[in-house]
């Protein structure tokens, strides 16, 4: 161990920021793995808005300053590339898709993508959505007068698995289908603990063999997929048959679909579990939401929600502050630039977390506190809110999963009224591809007479 500890002081670039020493992240590295949103809130508080971790080699920065959160994802993002442990790790289990790619083709296959989240195809999913949610309602909750105790993370677990499978799949509901959602549903959970590995993939321990079979259980359901959508004349203008109409290899198309999957329901559904969770420890911001809905005349247009749904989409933009689930971003320069005022070299690791981020005191008002109010009064710091990201890798499906949601918590609100069990207390959050309730999200759903049509 200490010659470990040796290797990292010699190998490591000292640009001058503070940081803790490597003896102080050595003896703390099992807490550090067991909450790192914890201790990436802790070094920011006592490092300040640029701090150094011990590591061989280049620098690894964790970024809070604003103008250089900037910096890195905007205004110098050509320099800064997502050739980092984060996204390697993800890369493992889908490829070289849109979110793990740090090559040049990543901007051709945003473009190629981009239809399939169009404004206009956006609202033609609208009534799917709410479909979506009054199913996986119908099956776990039901239509009975009395109270039910309910995991709501798993309720939106199947919700988010049967909009994105809509959304990129369109009328390939089939067997082949479900069982491409659930394998890469498995997958995610793997992603998390081959960032933490350091066995290379060549060596076959227990994770990587279970890397191996999962990702042949993917490759196999995608190519049969894709072969049926070629084989049947018509591509369609969903995800898959705009990749396909696109001229990307079968390879390609695979990796994009389980890219999506993965991102189009894990991020929903985490966010949909701590929104009702809000919302229950909070009742009067959810008889806001339900008389809000109460007052439409018809479905939730999926882009509209901001005007047709202020309130609702205040609450979900102040639940997504609290707990984005999307909790780090990092980066890897490409060649040296300036951050917090010092040169740092080529190869120099950027980590910027949004959960810091929203929990600035200097920036926001009584940061820890559920105040949707903040969304509606134009007091939001907007440079440290970044719950989709920002610059030219901004989430391409932010404005679908912000309609999502609204469109969900409306159906939700209006059927059930969500409160706390017994003997309540907040689940940790538990930081994997995103931030889930860790144990689940148990919360009471009470049937109210007259839902929405």
């Amino acid at each position: 161990m200490t010659g470990f500890a040796a290797r990292i002081r010699q190998g490591s670039l000292d640009i001058g920021a503070p940081g803790p020493s490597t003896r102080e992240m050595m003896t703390g590295f099992r807490s550090i793995r067991a909450d790192p949103l914890d201790f990436l809130c802790r070094a920011r508080e006592q490092y300040g808005d640029l701090v150094a971790f011990p590591v061989p080699g280049p620098p690894a920065l964790l970024v809070s300053d604003p103008t250089d959160v900037r910096r890195v994802l905007q205004t110098s993002a050509r320099n800064w590339s997502k050739d980092t442990v984060q996204y390697r790790a993800l890369a493992r289990v889908t490829g070289p898709g849109l979110l793990a790619s740090a090559e040049p083709n990543w901007l051709e296959h945003r473009r190629l993508v981009a239809p399939a989240f169009h404004h206009q195809r956006l609202h033609s999913l609208a009534a799917k959505v709410a479909n979506a949610g009054d199913r996986a309602l119908d099956v776990h909750v039901g239509w009975s007068s009395r109270t039910h105790t309910v995991d709501v993370a798993e309720v939106c677990l199947r919700i988010a698995l049967d909009v994105v499978g809509d959304a990129i799949l369109s009328t390939d509901l089939s067997e082949q289908a479900h069982r491409l959602l659930e394998a890469t549903s498995a997958a995610a959970r793997l992603v998390v603990r081959l960032g933490q590995s350091i066995l290379p993939e060549r060596i076959p321990s227990a994770l990587n063999r279970r890397l191996t079979t999962t990702r042949r259980k993917l490759d196999v359901l995608c190519f049969e997929l894709i072969e049926a959508r070629r084989a049947a004349g018509s591509h369609g203008d969903d995800l898959l048959g705009l990749l396909i109409e696109g001229g990307l290899s079968d390879q390609e198309i695979r990796d994009e679909l389980v890219t999506m999957v993965i991102a189009g329901h894990e991020t929903v559904a985490a966010a949909l579990s701590w929104t009702l969770m809000l919302l229950a420890e909070h009742p009067s911001a959810q008889d806001g939401v339900r008389s809000e809905v109460a007052l439409l005349p018809g479905s939730v247009p999926m882009m509209q929600t901001r005007s047709v749904l202020p309130w609702t989409r205040a609450v979900i933009d102040e639940a997504l502050r609290l707990y984005p689930p999307a909790w780090v971003i990092s980066r890897r320069s490409r060649a040296a630039d300036l951050i917090g005022g010092r040169e740092v070299p080529a190869g120099t690791t950027a980590i910027i977390s949004p959960w810091v981020l929203h929990r600035r005191a200097d920036a926001w008002n009584d940061p820890e506190r559920f105040r949707p109010q903040r969304f509606r009064d134009g007091s939001v710091p907007r440079a440290n809110y970044l719950p989709f990201g920002a610059g030219p890798r901004l989430c391409i499906g932010r404005d679908f999963a912000l309609g999502e949601m609204a469109i969900i918590l409306s159906r939700i609100v209006s059927r059930f009224r969500v409160e706390l069990p017994a003997e309540w207390s907040r689940p940790s959050p538990q930081a994997d591809v995103a931030v889930h309730p860790s144990g689940g999200m148990p919360l009471c759903l009470t049937p109210i007479r007259s839902p929405l049509p």
